[in-house]
């Protein structure tokens, strides 16, 4: 991971809830900075950090904020939306049969063929070849049981689960909001 000196490409925010926290670790809650502006604007967030970049109109100027927070806290406790990237998160981006982390599909573990739903609790992260060998039948009958017992994460889960992925880049004034193990480059 960089560290920038310099502003990301597109002047990207942090947005930190009323707590001073990430709303999101990965993907990492940035919002555009025409979002930022909006939001500044409609006193729903307050600037933290700013970058030495101004914009203009023509009876005003303002620094690009860097770093917001929320004025009124977002829960964080509600159940994760069951979604492809959710799952892929719960289980670390990893095939549950193999731990592969390419071409990954997701698997039902007890088959739709055999009655088996669309949930947390029957759905894992499996490679192509592993989700085609397993096919329409149950862990059991293929001999192929998952590493982990699928079931619903929390919020805090997918959060902490999230913090082992960071970005490609951080901006420094980032920093103190963020947890990550980072190695500092310039």
């Amino acid at each position: 991971m960089q560290v920038l000196s310099h502003p990301p490409s597109g002047w990207p925010c942090l947005v930190l809830n009323a707590d001073f926290r990430p709303l999101s670790y990965y993907p990492l809650s940035l919002w555009p900075w025409q979002e930022v502006i909006k939001a500044v604007f409609l006193d729903r967030v307050d600037v933290v950090s700013t970058y030495d970049h101004e914009v203009h109109s023509p009876s005003f100027a303002m620094r690009l904020p860097s770093v917001v927070s929320l004025k009124h806290y977002v829960p964080q406790d509600r159940p994760p939306a069951f979604t492809r990237f959710n799952l892929f998160l719960r289980d670390a981006f990893t095939c549950q049969y193999c731990r592969v982390g390419e071409d990954l599909t997701f698997d039902h573990v007890v088959p739709r063929s055999r009655g088996g739903r669309t949930t947390w609790e029957n759905i894992v992260t499996a490679c192509a070849r592993c989700n085609l060998h397993k096919g329409g039948r149950t862990p059991h009958e293929a001999h192929m049981h998952p590493f982990h017992k699928p079931r619903r994460p929390t919020a805090h889960e997918l959060q902490d689960r999230g913090r082992k992925f960071p970005p490609h880049h951080l901006h420094q004034s980032w920093l103190d909001y963020l947890y990550w193990d980072i190695e500092l480059e310039a």
